[in-house]
């Protein structure tokens, strides 16, 4: 949904087509920017981006800016190849031990030495995700640098979860958050039109507007989505 459909559906709601809008054009515009930087801090919706790998990654540098880092994953496990024809890759010893329980054949060949070597080898690696957590990571927002630790095995590329920032109403596309964004923008349009309306007072009048209404109307409203917001945001984000 872009600029434009949100301002003709402020329109339609403050107006019903019908009566003219005490708002220009720039001040509508102006108030759904106002009412995206204000639910910016609310989105929750996750993007990922797989880039190489480095132990200080810059952010600004994925497709979409970024609000928040909330994970990251390698991108290749430990058995997958691009290739799976001619794969090269190792075979994990647990994986191939349901050959060795459902083969009539009795033990693989060294497959004991392997299973001891493997069971030894895991050990060390959980020592070393007691001391050095793998995958630990911290975000610097402001200097858009993202910090991996890796306690072994160095991947060639990673995985990065993020919240994007959208500098452009355009830019959401989810329908759960352009319909908050078009009710927090209604209801800040309804205050300013409100306040407009009742700067002054008709006395002995035979008609009045309907200003102290409007803003009212608005008021409660923009009181009842921000309590909504707050309610269900993603606290285990952080707030920054």
């Amino acid at each position: 949904m872009d600029m434009q459909a949100i301002k003709e559906e402020i329109r339609l709601e403050l107006t019903g087509d019908v009566l003219d809008l005490e708002l220009s054009d720039a001040s509508l515009t102006k108030i759904v920017n106002k009412s995206l930087r204000e639910i910016q801090r609310y989105i929750d919706t996750v993007a990922l981006e797989t880039v190489p790998f480095s132990k200080c990654i810059d952010v600004s540098k994925l497709k979409q800016k970024v609000s928040a880092v909330i994970g990251v994953r390698r991108s290749e496990g430990y058995m997958v190849e691009s290739d799976a024809e001619n794969s090269t890759a190792v075979m994990d010893p647990m994986y191939a031990s349901q050959w060795q329980m459902l083969s009539g054949l009795g033990n693989l060949h060294n497959m004991t030495n392997y299973a001891y070597n493997y069971a030894s080898w895991n050990t060390v690696l959980q020592i070393k995700n007691t001391t050095s957590t793998d995958l630990a990571f911290h975000f610097d927002k402001i200097s858009n640098k993202l910090y991996i630790n890796i306690s072994s095995n160095l991947p060639e590329s990673i995985t990065i979860m993020y919240i994007p920032r959208f500098d452009d109403v355009s830019q959401i596309t989810s329908d759960f958050w352009i319909d908050n964004l078009v009710r927090l923008a209604v209801a800040n349009s309804k205050i300013a039109v409100g306040r407009v309306r009742s700067k002054f007072k008709q006395s002995n009048a035979l008609w009045s507007l309907d200003g102290d209404t409007l803003l009212q109307e608005g008021t409660t409203e923009l009181a009842a989505l921000r309590e909504k917001l707050e309610a269900s945001s993603q606290l285990v984000y952080g707030i920054d």
